[in-house]
């Protein structure tokens, strides 16, 4: 059991002014794991002040000094990764398989990156009569969600630290546990006191007070358009800057020339990674007519292969949803596909055979899908990919573009500059070619109603800087 009843605050452990805590349920098993604390507006003062005293010294603290606790906290965390991912795939279900890999391994290389990176802070460019130089931003506040935690959190916090920005973080309630442990390697590197704060609590309150704080100089949210809109707006009265990394509903396009089973395979399973619930998943696949009826059996022959169960068994690729509310929005939006026409190929609204407890929902595809049903627009983030055939690849375009979302795209083809020419006209903030591999050195953020700002790169460092002219 993880129990914890004190807020992290100005380098110490400290009793909340908010009363009563929140369980932390394990998805696959129904049951209580942990308990965090419940703050409120009074702790989020707490917190803002303390980053508030720290920011001066720590923003004027040189940029190698940073590097060295960027570098100290990768090393601790790297040391803890096994209980690291044990605890993500105890909170949000993911599968041992994938856990290790994709939520601890791979942001702690992002997260080593902005060891290097802090030295861009020193630069100076001379323009005409004109110093122009990069300075912190301020006090800064994440809020985070509960699908990638740790590397939403790190992505957040690394080029935060690099930069010389002191932090207030408000955690998922569904996935708390993870911020706790992390707090306790973060003071384990001895990092100045008041860098970085941790408050838990629901968003009504905690949310709501560190978006409205008028010592808060930035925002980084991570979340749902709806709940990054009211974000927006709760910021807007104090001109803070406001970071939001929001909804997907990516698209895929697989030329006709493709390695159809390769491209096929792929599609299936980046959407059935963490049970549907990323942001990037690639859940609208764009099918050549001519090929179409043999994506669908290969599409239904990949989805069958793949485990659903238990998280702790090394050969399940699929584990439950996060919550109850979310298995519940999911089995909705099947029904609702159903409803609009579009056919069921595999999957379904009902509960897995053998999976009566737990959060658990099927992998489903459905076929014939019109790009304009609710279910090829709206984020349905569960496991749930809608196949979609093209006439010519200037359809195959229109329908990808055909969004309120530009988060993520895909395409796959033979030819790379084939690939290259369909990934420039996709409008979304990335394009992976032929099952790319994600780049923590690369900018990663939306168009449209996916959200403003990037994280991770140099352009995720660029968030946390404010640009200043000195004229001589």
């Amino acid at each position: 059991m993880h129990n914890h009843n004190k807020l992290f605050i100005d380098g110490t452990w400290q009793a909340p002014h908010g009363g009563g805590l929140a369980e932390v349920l394990n998805p696959a098993t129904e049951r209580v794991i942990g308990r965090v604390p419940l703050g409120d507006e009074r702790d989020v003062d707490r917190a803002v002040l303390a980053a508030r005293r720290a920011f001066g010294p720590w923003s004027r603290t040189p940029s190698s000094v940073r590097a060295g606790y960027i570098r100290a906290l990768a090393e601790r965390l790297q040391a803890r990764a096994d209980e690291m991912a044990a605890l993500i795939t105890a909170e949000l279900g993911m599968p041992v398989q994938w856990c290790r890999a994709v939520q601890v391994d791979g942001p702690i290389e992002g997260l080593r990156s902005y060891a290097e990176m802090a030295a861009l802070m020193d630069q100076v460019r001379e323009v005409g009569n004109s110093l122009v130089l990069r300075e912190a931003v301020g006090v800064c506040a994440f809020i985070n969600p509960w699908n990638y935690p740790l590397h939403q959190l790190l992505g957040k916090l690394a080029p935060a630290l690099a930069a010389g920005c002191t932090v207030v973080l408000k955690p998922s309630q569904e996935t708390p546990l993870h911020a706790f442990l992390l707090a306790e390697i973060i003071q384990a590197c001895d990092l100045p006191a008041g860098v970085f704060n941790l408050v838990s609590g629901p968003g009504s309150k905690v949310g709501e007070a560190l978006a409205r704080h008028p010592d808060v100089d930035m925002v980084s949210f991570t979340g749902s358009t709806g709940a990054g809109v009211r974000v927006a707006e709760a910021a807007a009265p104090t001109v803070k800057r406001v970071c939001l990394e929001l909804g997907g509903k990516s698209p895929f396009i697989v030329g006709a020339d493709a390695d159809l089973a390769a491209a096929v395979r792929h599609g299936v399973q980046d959407v059935m990674i963490n049970s549907g619930q990323t942001c990037t998943a690639l859940t609208r696949m764009l099918l050549p007519a001519s090929r179409y009826a043999e994506a669908l059996e290969l599409a239904r022959a990949e989805c069958e292969t793949l485990r659903l169960g238990d998280p702790l068994d090394p050969l399940t690729f699929i584990g439950p949803m996060c919550s109850a509310g979310q298995r519940r929005t999911v089995q909705d939006y099947i029904r609702l596909g159903q409803e609009e026409g579009a056919r069921l190929l595999c999957g379904g609204s009902d509960t897995p055979a053998g999976q009566e407890r737990g959060y658990y929902v099927r992998p489903t595809l459905f076929a014939d899908v019109d790009n304009r049903m609710r279910i090829a627009q709206e984020e349905i983030f569960g496991p749930v990919l809608c196949l979609i055939p093209y006439a010519d690849e200037a359809e195959a375009v229109g329908m990808a573009n055909d969004s309120p979302f530009g988060l993520s795209s895909a395409v796959w083809t033979v030819s790379r500059e084939r690939s290259l020419q369909l990934a420039r006209q996709l409008r979304a903030g990335q394009c992976f070619v032929n099952g790319a591999a994600f780049n923590y050195r690369a900018p990663f953020g939306g168009y449209k109603q996916s959200g403003n700002g990037r994280e991770w790169g140099e352009e995720g460092l660029a968030e946390f800087v404010e640009t200043k002219a000195i004229q001589l």
